[in-house]
């Protein structure tokens, strides 16, 4: 998967369109400058979550003796189960809403950005990349869009309205399933190839005969 391909998965992950009401909604008690200042306070948090499980979870993992197929076969999974309620959504943020108390980490940091799916995608990308810029490009290129979008979440909703961002996180649930089931399949022969060696037949040599 290249680093663009990744980033769009994870960006997916984020189901921040699909997440827009809920936020809008969460905010509107708040003056505009009051918006976008909590907005930023609350992505770059979420940035902070993701980077350390991207860089630590790795080594977490290797401790508690968890293999890279496993990781495969467990998010993508997760993901799965994320991409059917993407695609066939249970409208019930507004019982989370608390109009007296400003948003701090919850929920918009987490579980709203950095929630269990996009951390485990960071976790089972920091177990497949090496490479350390690669990692942070990934993550970076997939949070740099979402906080545009939030900022400019009312005139988002204003020029698709609802129907549209409905449409959209929809739409977003379709790839998301592709690609969880992806996940899955890399998972399970990687955790094949681990356990299960199959011995090569030897060679025939041919005699001719006489």
């Amino acid at each position: 998967m290249s680093i663009f391909a990744a980033a769009f998965a994870l960006f997916l992950v984020f189901n921040i369109l699909g997440t827009l009401p809920f936020f809008i909604a969460l905010l509107k008690p708040y003056p505009i400058e009051r918006q976008r200042i909590i907005i930023v306070r609350e992505l770059l948090i979420a940035l902070g979550i993701l980077l350390l499980f991207g860089f630590c979870g790795e080594p977490i993992m290797k401790f508690l003796g968890i293999g890279e197929g496993v990781i495969g076969i467990a998010g993508g999974l997760l993901l799965l189960i994320i991409a059917l309620t993407m695609v066939f959504p249970k409208h019930s943020h507004e019982s989370q809403v608390n109009p007296n108390q400003e948003p701090m980490i919850v929920p918009i940091a987490t579980p709203g950005l950095a929630g269990p799916g996009s951390i485990t995608a960071v976790m089972l990308y920091g177990s497949q990349i090496e490479v350390t810029w690669k990692i942070l490009l990934i993550i970076f290129l997939a949070w740099f869009p979402s906080l545009l979008i939030m900022l400019g979440a009312a005139y988002i909703k204003k020029v698709v309205g609802d129907r549209g961002l409905i449409a959209f996180e929809r739409f977003g649930g379709l790839l998301m399933c592709l690609i969880s089931i992806q996940m899955i399949a890399g998972g399970v022969i990687t955790q094949i190839k681990k356990n299960f060696h199959c011995p090569e037949k030897p060679k025939q040599v041919l005699t001719p005969q006489k």
